[in-house]
């Protein structure tokens, strides 16, 4: 059979294409890391992906996320990635929400769109932690990415458990936040064990002027979409495994 799926049937039978037809993930944040995982589980064949993020287009993400073009600076990233995602699977059912995630509207939008795994790709790390402790609580599965940001070795990438990691600053502040919201450290994360260099000055979130300062780490073309398709593989990976219900 001809179609998009072909080489993917050959590997995973369709039974597996089954299974991620009828899967639903949860992408928030579509920056580097969350737009190459986006199109990674799409590609896949994952039936329902729904997309968080507040951000629009600018030109410094030109450098490495793959939703950017010339053309789309200045729209909105869930309108841009959810029109990309569709180009690629018209049959995928693609859920953009334009909003921000923060600890009180955490829990309503799980509740709303109740996915079968969410990528966690964002950077605020008050938000993360306040999704991760959220997805725990309501049983769903998470997996997060740490820093990509400041690193070039693409050997230093791995998957561990947020409790195994060591040397990434995110991780070390995600643990902390997520011991003190009651969440659990035994989760999967893709991180690195490089160490991160030339971070600029520490500025406000643009976002949320409110929230900590934080430093901006320089970024280059392949290690977010690295971290973003380490993430995507993972989680397909675990939905292809999980018994039928």
């Amino acid at each position: 059979m001809n179609d998009m799926h072909e080489r993917t049937r050959i590997l995973i039978g369709q039974e597996g294409l089954d299974r991620l037809a009828a899967a639903h993930v949860l992408v928030v944040g579509l920056g580097g890391v969350g737009g190459a995982a986006a199109e990674a589980v799409v590609r896949a064949g994952i039936g329902t992906v729904t997309l968080i993020d507040h951000d629009k287009v600018g030109l410094s993400n030109l450098n490495r996320q793959l939703i950017t073009l010339q053309s789309n600076v200045g729209e909105p990233k869930t309108k841009v990635a959810a029109a990309r995602l569709a180009d690629i699977n018209p049959k995928a059912a693609i859920r953009p929400h334009e909003g921000f995630l923060h600890p009180e509207n955490v829990e309503t939008v799980l509740a709303e769109y109740r996915p079968d795994y969410v990528l966690d790709c964002i950077d605020s790390i008050v938000c993360k932690a306040a999704l991760v402790a959220a997805c725990q609580r309501l049983g769903i599965p998470v997996a997060s990415s740490l820093g990509a940001g400041g690193r070039t070795d693409v050997t230093k990438a791995h998957i561990r458990k947020l409790a195994k990691t060591h040397t990434c600053g995110l991780a070390r502040e995600l643990r902390m936040k997520l011991r003190k919201l009651g969440g659990s450290l035994d989760y999967p994360v893709v991180y690195s064990d490089e160490r991160a260099v030339n971070a600029q000055p520490h500025q406000p979130l643009a976002h949320d002027p409110t929230a900590r300062p934080r430093a901006t780490n320089g970024t280059i073309s392949y290690m977010p979409n690295l971290f973003g398709f380490m993430l995507a593989g993972y989680v397909i990976k675990q939905l292809l495994e999980t018994p039928a219900a």
